[in-house]
Protein backbone atom coordinates (compact mmCIF):
# COMPACT_ATOMS: atom_id res chain seq x y z
CA UNK A 1 0.00 0.00 0.00
CA UNK A 2 2.91 2.12 -0.05
CA UNK A 3 2.40 5.64 -1.77
CA UNK A 4 -1.17 4.95 -2.18
CA UNK A 5 -2.68 7.68 0.37
CA UNK A 6 -0.87 10.88 -0.87
CA UNK A 7 0.06 13.69 0.98
CA UNK A 8 -1.24 13.89 4.82
CA UNK A 9 -4.64 15.40 5.61
CA UNK A 10 -4.71 17.01 8.83
CA UNK A 11 -8.47 16.54 9.60
CA UNK A 12 -6.97 12.92 8.57
CA UNK A 13 -7.39 11.78 12.45
CA UNK A 14 -7.07 8.02 12.30
CA UNK A 15 -5.76 6.68 9.04
CA UNK A 16 -4.20 3.15 8.21
CA UNK A 17 -0.97 3.88 9.87
CA UNK A 18 -1.56 1.98 13.08
CA UNK A 19 -4.32 -0.77 11.26
CA UNK A 20 -7.42 0.52 12.97
CA UNK A 21 -10.82 -0.88 12.79
CA UNK A 22 -12.13 2.52 11.02
CA UNK A 23 -10.68 5.49 9.18
CA UNK A 24 -11.89 8.98 11.06
CA UNK A 25 -12.22 11.90 9.33
CA UNK A 26 -12.88 15.66 10.83
CA UNK A 27 -15.29 17.53 9.37
CA UNK A 28 -16.05 20.01 12.30
CA UNK A 29 -14.50 21.15 15.48
CA UNK A 30 -17.15 18.74 17.22
CA UNK A 31 -17.60 16.43 14.37
CA UNK A 32 -16.05 13.49 12.84
CA UNK A 33 -16.50 10.30 10.33
CA UNK A 34 -16.37 6.87 11.33
CA UNK A 35 -15.78 4.65 7.67
CA UNK A 36 -15.58 1.16 7.53
CA UNK A 37 -16.48 -1.65 5.14
CA UNK A 38 -16.44 -5.51 5.69
CA UNK A 39 -17.67 -8.14 3.36
CA UNK A 40 -17.27 -11.92 4.27
CA UNK A 41 -18.68 -15.12 3.12
CA UNK A 42 -21.19 -17.28 4.79
CA UNK A 43 -20.08 -18.63 8.22
CA UNK A 44 -23.58 -20.19 8.81
CA UNK A 45 -25.64 -21.75 6.40
CA UNK A 46 -29.23 -19.76 6.85
CA UNK A 47 -28.90 -17.10 4.87
CA UNK A 48 -31.55 -14.52 7.49
CA UNK A 49 -28.82 -15.51 10.06
CA UNK A 50 -25.88 -14.77 7.79
CA UNK A 51 -26.97 -11.32 7.21
CA UNK A 52 -27.16 -10.49 10.76
CA UNK A 53 -24.00 -11.65 11.25
CA UNK A 54 -22.53 -10.00 8.27
CA UNK A 55 -24.06 -6.60 9.33
CA UNK A 56 -23.33 -6.65 12.98
CA UNK A 57 -19.49 -7.52 12.00
CA UNK A 58 -19.34 -4.45 9.87
CA UNK A 59 -21.14 -2.01 12.23
CA UNK A 60 -18.99 -3.73 14.73
CA UNK A 61 -15.91 -1.31 13.28
CA UNK A 62 -17.69 1.78 14.23
CA UNK A 63 -18.36 0.83 17.71
CA UNK A 64 -14.31 -0.30 18.20
CA UNK A 65 -13.99 3.52 17.97
CA UNK A 66 -16.60 4.99 20.21
CA UNK A 67 -18.97 6.07 17.04
CA UNK A 68 -22.16 5.78 16.62
CA UNK A 69 -23.01 4.40 13.01
CA UNK A 70 -25.84 6.69 10.83
CA UNK A 71 -25.94 4.96 7.52
CA UNK A 72 -24.89 1.61 5.75
CA UNK A 73 -25.31 0.67 2.12
CA UNK A 74 -25.54 -3.14 1.08
CA UNK A 75 -22.26 -4.68 -0.61
CA UNK A 76 -23.88 -7.97 -2.06
CA UNK A 77 -22.23 -10.34 -4.43
CA UNK A 78 -24.40 -13.09 -5.54
CA UNK A 79 -24.34 -16.05 -8.09
CA UNK A 80 -27.81 -15.20 -9.67
CA UNK A 81 -28.01 -18.61 -11.93
CA UNK A 82 -27.67 -21.09 -9.11
CA UNK A 83 -29.32 -19.87 -6.19
CA UNK A 84 -32.81 -18.27 -6.10
CA UNK A 85 -33.50 -14.75 -5.76
CA UNK A 86 -35.85 -15.06 -2.33
CA UNK A 87 -32.36 -16.32 -0.50
CA UNK A 88 -30.73 -12.88 -1.28
CA UNK A 89 -34.03 -11.44 -0.11
CA UNK A 90 -33.66 -13.02 3.17
CA UNK A 91 -29.82 -12.05 3.60
CA UNK A 92 -30.37 -8.71 3.09
CA UNK A 93 -33.62 -8.83 5.48
CA UNK A 94 -31.07 -10.27 8.37
CA UNK A 95 -29.04 -7.85 7.62
CA UNK A 96 -31.33 -4.70 7.77
CA UNK A 97 -33.07 -6.02 11.11
CA UNK A 98 -29.15 -5.22 12.46
CA UNK A 99 -28.49 -1.98 10.65
CA UNK A 100 -32.25 -1.20 12.39
CA UNK A 101 -30.98 -2.26 15.98
CA UNK A 102 -27.90 -0.02 15.84
CA UNK A 103 -29.88 3.12 14.91
CA UNK A 104 -28.49 3.56 11.89
CA UNK A 105 -30.55 4.08 8.23
CA UNK A 106 -30.02 1.83 4.98
CA UNK A 107 -29.33 4.08 2.13
CA UNK A 108 -29.05 1.86 -0.43
CA UNK A 109 -25.89 -0.19 -1.82
CA UNK A 110 -24.60 -2.56 -4.99
CA UNK A 111 -24.58 -5.56 -6.45
CA UNK A 112 -21.91 -7.49 -8.13
CA UNK A 113 -22.56 -11.15 -10.17
CA UNK A 114 -20.14 -13.28 -8.42
CA UNK A 115 -19.64 -17.11 -8.27
CA UNK A 116 -19.42 -17.38 -4.75
CA UNK A 117 -22.11 -15.30 -2.04
CA UNK A 118 -20.25 -12.62 -0.25
CA UNK A 119 -22.01 -9.77 1.69
CA UNK A 120 -21.32 -6.64 3.71
CA UNK A 121 -21.81 -3.02 4.40
CA UNK A 122 -19.92 -0.47 4.35
CA UNK A 123 -21.06 1.88 7.17
CA UNK A 124 -20.32 5.62 8.43
CA UNK A 125 -20.56 6.74 11.42
CA UNK A 126 -20.01 9.82 13.73
CA UNK A 127 -17.83 10.40 16.79
CA UNK A 128 -16.55 14.03 18.51
CA UNK A 129 -12.83 14.20 17.10
CA UNK A 130 -11.34 14.19 21.31
CA UNK A 131 -13.75 11.29 22.05
CA UNK A 132 -11.84 8.99 19.20
CA UNK A 133 -11.05 5.17 20.96
CA UNK A 134 -7.97 3.71 18.87
CA UNK A 135 -6.23 0.29 18.87
CA UNK A 136 -2.90 2.37 19.81
CA UNK A 137 -3.61 4.35 22.65
CA UNK A 138 -2.73 1.96 25.78
CA UNK A 139 -1.03 2.75 28.39
CA UNK A 140 0.76 0.43 30.92
CA UNK A 141 -1.16 -0.65 33.79
CA UNK A 142 -4.58 -0.64 31.93
CA UNK A 143 -6.41 -3.83 32.26
CA UNK A 144 -7.67 -5.74 29.20
CA UNK A 145 -11.44 -6.76 28.89
CA UNK A 146 -12.83 -9.11 26.46
CA UNK A 147 -16.54 -9.25 25.94
CA UNK A 148 -17.36 -12.36 23.58
CA UNK A 149 -15.49 -15.62 23.85
CA UNK A 150 -13.35 -17.11 21.13
CA UNK A 151 -14.20 -19.78 18.66
CA UNK A 152 -16.29 -18.63 15.96
CA UNK A 153 -14.06 -19.62 12.93
CA UNK A 154 -13.86 -23.14 14.75
CA UNK A 155 -17.71 -23.83 14.81
CA UNK A 156 -18.06 -22.00 11.08
CA UNK A 157 -15.77 -24.67 10.12
CA UNK A 158 -17.42 -27.45 11.79
CA UNK A 159 -20.64 -26.14 10.46
CA UNK A 160 -19.11 -26.82 7.06
CA UNK A 161 -18.38 -30.52 7.77
CA UNK A 162 -21.32 -30.89 9.32
CA UNK A 163 -19.56 -31.85 12.33
CA UNK A 164 -21.02 -29.60 15.05
CA UNK A 165 -23.61 -30.17 17.46
CA UNK A 166 -26.52 -27.85 17.73
CA UNK A 167 -26.06 -26.30 21.16
CA UNK A 168 -22.42 -24.83 19.78
CA UNK A 169 -23.91 -23.72 16.71
CA UNK A 170 -26.78 -21.75 18.14
CA UNK A 171 -24.07 -20.26 21.08
CA UNK A 172 -21.78 -19.18 18.16
CA UNK A 173 -24.42 -17.38 16.13
CA UNK A 174 -25.77 -15.47 19.50
CA UNK A 175 -22.40 -14.27 19.98
CA UNK A 176 -22.04 -13.19 16.27
CA UNK A 177 -25.36 -11.59 15.66
CA UNK A 178 -24.96 -9.74 18.82
CA UNK A 179 -24.08 -5.97 18.26
CA UNK A 180 -21.20 -4.58 20.35
CA UNK A 181 -23.28 -1.29 20.85
CA UNK A 182 -23.74 -1.78 24.80
CA UNK A 183 -19.92 -2.39 25.10
CA UNK A 184 -18.74 0.96 23.32
CA UNK A 185 -21.19 2.38 25.28
CA UNK A 186 -20.21 1.56 28.38
CA UNK A 187 -16.34 1.76 27.64
CA UNK A 188 -17.08 5.23 26.17
CA UNK A 189 -18.68 6.40 29.69
CA UNK A 190 -15.31 4.54 31.41
CA UNK A 191 -13.29 6.63 29.56
CA UNK A 192 -10.97 3.90 27.64
CA UNK A 193 -8.27 4.55 26.67
CA UNK A 194 -7.80 2.21 24.05
CA UNK A 195 -10.05 -0.57 21.96
CA UNK A 196 -10.48 -2.83 19.04
CA UNK A 197 -12.54 -5.56 17.70
CA UNK A 198 -11.27 -8.78 17.35
CA UNK A 199 -11.73 -10.12 14.36
CA UNK A 200 -10.09 -12.66 11.23
CA UNK A 201 -6.71 -11.66 13.20
CA UNK A 202 -8.01 -13.57 15.93
CA UNK A 203 -7.33 -12.87 19.20
CA UNK A 204 -3.21 -12.46 19.33
CA UNK A 205 -2.98 -11.22 16.23
CA UNK A 206 -5.18 -7.86 17.29
CA UNK A 207 -3.58 -7.90 20.56
CA UNK A 208 -0.35 -7.65 18.46
CA UNK A 209 -1.41 -4.58 16.48
CA UNK A 210 -2.40 -2.78 19.86
CA UNK A 211 0.72 -3.45 21.36
CA UNK A 212 2.64 -2.15 18.21
CA UNK A 213 1.17 0.89 18.22
CA UNK A 214 1.51 1.79 21.59
CA UNK A 215 5.01 0.63 22.16
CA UNK A 216 3.95 -1.69 25.27
CA UNK A 217 3.28 -5.47 25.83
CA UNK A 218 -0.02 -6.97 26.08
CA UNK A 219 -0.04 -9.57 28.60
CA UNK A 220 -2.67 -12.13 28.19
CA UNK A 221 -3.66 -14.78 30.97
CA UNK A 222 -4.42 -17.75 28.91
CA UNK A 223 -6.67 -18.90 31.08
CA UNK A 224 -9.06 -16.24 31.85
CA UNK A 225 -9.81 -16.04 28.31
CA UNK A 226 -12.92 -17.60 27.26
CA UNK A 227 -14.23 -19.78 24.39
CA UNK A 228 -17.21 -20.87 22.72
CA UNK A 229 -18.58 -24.30 24.27
CA UNK A 230 -17.61 -27.11 21.84
CA UNK A 231 -14.63 -25.70 20.67
CA UNK A 232 -12.26 -28.27 22.12
CA UNK A 233 -14.00 -31.24 20.62
CA UNK A 234 -14.05 -29.46 17.29
CA UNK A 235 -10.27 -29.08 17.87
CA UNK A 236 -9.81 -32.39 18.75
CA UNK A 237 -11.76 -33.79 15.38
CA UNK A 238 -9.26 -31.58 12.92
CA UNK A 239 -11.61 -29.20 12.52
CA UNK A 240 -9.30 -25.82 12.49
CA UNK A 241 -9.35 -23.42 9.63
CA UNK A 242 -6.16 -22.74 7.40
CA UNK A 243 -6.74 -19.27 8.48
CA UNK A 244 -5.66 -20.05 12.36
CA UNK A 245 -2.61 -21.67 10.88
CA UNK A 246 -2.00 -18.65 9.19
CA UNK A 247 -2.33 -16.50 12.02
CA UNK A 248 -0.36 -18.79 14.12
CA UNK A 249 2.48 -18.48 11.79
CA UNK A 250 2.83 -14.63 11.13
CA UNK A 251 2.24 -13.69 15.07
CA UNK A 252 3.93 -16.52 16.41
CA UNK A 253 6.99 -14.41 15.83
CA UNK A 254 5.46 -11.42 18.18
CA UNK A 255 4.84 -13.77 21.25
CA UNK A 256 6.15 -15.21 23.85
CA UNK A 257 4.49 -18.42 26.16
CA UNK A 258 5.84 -17.57 29.84
CA UNK A 259 4.58 -20.74 30.76
CA UNK A 260 7.11 -22.40 28.77
CA UNK A 261 11.24 -22.94 29.30
CA UNK A 262 13.05 -19.73 27.67
CA UNK A 263 14.72 -22.47 25.76
CA UNK A 264 11.83 -23.04 23.73
CA UNK A 265 10.41 -19.73 23.86
CA UNK A 266 11.06 -19.59 19.73
CA UNK A 267 9.47 -22.98 19.45
CA UNK A 268 5.84 -23.38 17.88
CA UNK A 269 2.82 -22.06 19.96
CA UNK A 270 1.13 -24.53 22.41
CA UNK A 271 -1.80 -26.28 21.47
CA UNK A 272 -3.87 -24.44 23.60
CA UNK A 273 -3.43 -21.27 22.03
CA UNK A 274 -4.91 -22.51 18.92
CA UNK A 275 -8.51 -20.83 19.91
CA UNK A 276 -6.47 -17.27 20.41
CA UNK A 277 -5.02 -17.26 16.83
CA UNK A 278 -8.53 -18.40 15.31
CA UNK A 279 -9.82 -15.91 12.84
CA UNK A 280 -13.33 -14.25 14.33
CA UNK A 281 -16.45 -13.55 12.08
CA UNK A 282 -18.37 -10.44 14.43
CA UNK A 283 -16.17 -10.90 17.23
CA UNK A 284 -16.35 -8.93 20.43
CA UNK A 285 -14.41 -5.96 21.66
CA UNK A 286 -11.08 -5.98 23.33
CA UNK A 287 -10.68 -2.70 25.83
CA UNK A 288 -7.79 -1.35 27.37
CA UNK A 289 -8.78 0.90 30.42
CA UNK A 290 -7.28 2.17 33.96
CA UNK A 291 -7.58 -0.07 36.82
CA UNK A 292 -10.67 1.78 38.79
CA UNK A 293 -12.05 2.40 34.97
CA UNK A 294 -11.98 -1.42 34.55
CA UNK A 295 -13.90 -1.93 37.73
CA UNK A 296 -16.39 0.25 36.84
CA UNK A 297 -17.28 -1.41 33.28
CA UNK A 298 -17.51 -4.72 34.11
CA UNK A 299 -19.95 -3.35 37.19
CA UNK A 300 -21.90 -1.62 34.55
CA UNK A 301 -21.42 -4.39 32.54
CA UNK A 302 -22.83 -6.62 34.59
CA UNK A 303 -26.16 -4.50 35.25
CA UNK A 304 -26.84 -4.58 31.33
CA UNK A 305 -26.29 -8.16 31.02
CA UNK A 306 -23.34 -7.18 28.43
CA UNK A 307 -20.29 -10.14 28.75
CA UNK A 308 -16.97 -8.83 30.09
CA UNK A 309 -14.24 -10.45 31.58
CA UNK A 310 -10.44 -9.28 31.85
CA UNK A 311 -7.95 -11.31 30.25
CA UNK A 312 -4.56 -9.64 31.41
CA UNK A 313 -3.25 -6.24 31.53
CA UNK A 314 -0.85 -3.95 29.62
CA UNK A 315 2.79 -3.86 30.36
CA UNK A 316 6.52 -2.04 29.62
CA UNK A 317 7.33 -3.12 26.59
CA UNK A 318 9.19 -6.50 27.28
CA UNK A 319 10.79 -7.71 24.22
CA UNK A 320 7.69 -9.10 22.66
CA UNK A 321 4.11 -7.43 21.84
CA UNK A 322 2.04 -9.82 23.54
CA UNK A 323 3.08 -12.74 26.42
CA UNK A 324 0.94 -15.65 27.61
CA UNK A 325 1.23 -15.70 30.83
Amino acid sequence: MSGLFGEPDENLIVGPETSDDAGVYRIGNDCALVETTDIITPPVDDPYLFGAISATNALSDVFAMGGRPVTAMNLVFFPKCRIPPEMLREILAGGAAKIREAGACLVGGHTVEDDEIKYGLAVTGLVHPQRVIRNSTALPGDILILTKPVGTGIVSTGIKAEMVDDATVEEACRWMSTLNATAAAIMTECGAHAATDVTGFGLIGHATEMACGAGVTVALERKAIPVINGVAELMNNGLIPAGCYRNRDYYARFLLDKRRPQSTETASPADDLIPLFDPQTSGGLMIALPPQSADAFLLKASGTGCFAVPIGEITPYGGHAVEIC
